[in-house]
């Protein structure tokens, strides 16, 4: 799936929740959002900016919200400042550990 930048028009949270072999309470509960709603935002109803951002948070980042903490986005941001070839570094053995 490609990455997404931050508020971008996302493919239809169907294809996404059926890629993951979720159903739509499992899938819409993750991000605050109730069944019924999810199934609303799926039929074609527009999605509000943070919602669609929570669901590439969790459902295409693979984030996990109940794990990262404000702390953990300001050392990101101050290593990412500080020692960018690091981060870098970090970065592309991330994606690679991914990959595997």
């Amino acid at each position: 799936m490609k990455n997404l930048k931050s508020f971008d028009v996302i493919e239809n949270p169907r294809d996404i929740r059926k890629k993951l072999g979720l159903n739509q309470q499992e899938f819409w509960s993750q991000i605050g959002v109730t069944q019924s709603g999810g199934s609303r935002y799926e039929s074609g109803r527009s999605m509000p900016k943070a919602v669609r951002e929570l669901l590439r948070l969790v459902h295409v980042e693979h984030v996990n919200l109940a794990k990262v903490s404000g702390d953990d986005i300001d050392i990101a941001q101050l290593l990412k400042a500080k020692e960018p070839e690091l981060y870098k570094a970090l970065k592309k053995e991330v994606k690679a550990n991914k990959a595997h």
